[in-house]
């Protein structure tokens, strides 16, 4: 008996044993991310100016055009302004869910819950960070303490600098914001190499001042250059991380809008270069969406969280406006068109397959509560348009899901639209 127990222990030591080394084996590789926001800058400016570092993180993983702006002349059209731009990112929704309209972000809507919130809720030990010229990002925007966010907390906070005048005394050049974005992305490079947060974003600002102020010229493309190189500070200091420790980094640099036709000074409104984007990423797993088509701002938060491997809340997914740029999408683009006494809804299949079309009548996500989905009907995603009857749809108000094996789609229904 004493023997049969002992033989036991050992077994079970083992077993152990082993699942403890699985364990490690499957976490011996930590993954981390940072976004950067180059503030302002159309895809038409990126590719006229000398940009060594972006051209460098592009080469080794990939560059796209993009856009912002949610969907024209829909119910998703959303502004082409900074803090706009910037919570699109952050939440994987357009304007309309996130409800930031402007850059007095007078009230956002946190029931869109941000990257860092995601990350936060899954992994409270983990470690988040913001660098940036601007303290709303992370006060406003990411609601830092606030009870609205379940009070989440930002681990390693740069900031506010926009407010000491007496180290960064403004003159009327914006020379004074030049000094902070490159204070701001040496914290962030040093930060990095040194406490290597799991999700970062750093903000610059300088040029969108630039463009403010010059437009179109050789003033803004010297501001875009000298942003390439402080992206290429904090680029070298992850390399550095991931050729010293057992990491894995994504990196993705954008912009939150383009600019005006006339001259380059403004933005804010809807047209092509306006909403003119790019996305850089180091990444050598981008998808053929990424490759092949014009993906949009909200498409970076679903690809961090599948970097990261976040299990995202199925409520959650529903309402993003975006789709991975890492993963196998099989549909995009679904818009629906009332014609006649029917609605006719279409996508761009890539693959073919069933898809499940599912409803809702209500928006209680909207104000923190749960909408009920009933399936419609099973679809064929290669046929990529079907038709409903609008009798079967509620009037006023609905919500519409296309769900596959990998991909969310939402469009809505509303009456004045």
């Amino acid at each position: 008996m004493k023997a049969n127990y002992l033989l036991f222990i050992t077994a079970l030591l083992g077993l152990t044993t082993t699942c403890a080394s699985s364990a490690i084996a499957q976490d011996s590789i930590a993954k981390k991310v940072v976004f950067i926001i180059v503030d302002g800058i159309s895809a038409d400016q990126l590719k006229n100016a000398h940009t060594p570092y972006l051209d460098s993180i592009g080469s080794s993983g990939g560059y796209t055009n993009a856009y912002v702006g949610g969907g024209k002349d829909t119910y998703s059209e959303t502004p082409t302004i900074s803090a706009v731009g910037y919570n699109s990112l952050l939440t994987g929704t357009w304007a309309n869910k996130h409800n930031v309209w402007g850059n007095g972000i007078k009230k956002p809507n946190y029931n869109y819950p941000t990257i860092f919130k995601l990350f936060k809720d899954q992994r409270p030990n983990g470690t988040v960070a913001v660098f940036s010229s601007w303290l709303d990002n992370r006060t406003k925007l990411i609601g830092d303490g606030l009870p609205e966010t379940d009070h989440i907390k930002v681990d390693y906070a740069f900031d506010g600098l926009e407010h000491d005048t007496i180290n960064y005394p403004h003159d009327a050049q914006r020379n004074f914001m030049k000094l902070i974005d490159y204070t701001v992305a040496d914290h962030a490079a040093k930060t990095i190499l040194e406490k290597a947060p799991d999700a970062s974003w750093v903000y610059l600002e300088f040029s969108d001042d630039m463009g403010h102020g010059f437009g179109d010229s050789k003033r803004f493309n010297a501001a875009i250059q000298f942003e390439d190189a402080l992206v290429g500070k904090i680029w070298q200091a992850i390399k550095k991380r991931q050729s010293t420790h057992k990491e894995e980094w994504l990196l993705i640099v954008t912009t939150d809008h383009g600019r005006s036709s006339k001259d380059g000074k403004g933005h804010g409104g809807q047209s092509d270069r306006e909403r003119s984007t790019w996305i850089v990423t180091n990444s050598q797993d981008t998808n053929t969406y990424f490759k092949e088509q014009t993906p949009a701002v909200v498409d970076i938060l679903p690809t961090m969280t599948d970097f990261l491997s976040l299990n995202v809340p199925m409520d959650v997914q529903r309402e993003w406006d975006g789709v991975s740029l890492i993963r196998p999408v099989d549909a995009i683009d679904l818009k629906a068109k009332k014609e006649g006494n029917k609605l006719v809804l279409s996508w761009k299949p890539f693959v073919e397959g069933e898809a499940k079309l599912y409803m809702s009548g209500t928006n209680e996500f909207n104000s923190g509560g749960k909408d009920t989905y009933k399936l419609v009907k099973t679809v064929a995603l290669e046929e990529g348009r079907i038709s409903l009857s609008l009798r079967k749809l509620p009037k006023g108000f609905c919500k519409l899901v296309l769900e596959t094996p990998n991909t969310k789609l939402n469009t809505w229904i509303l009456e004045n639209k």
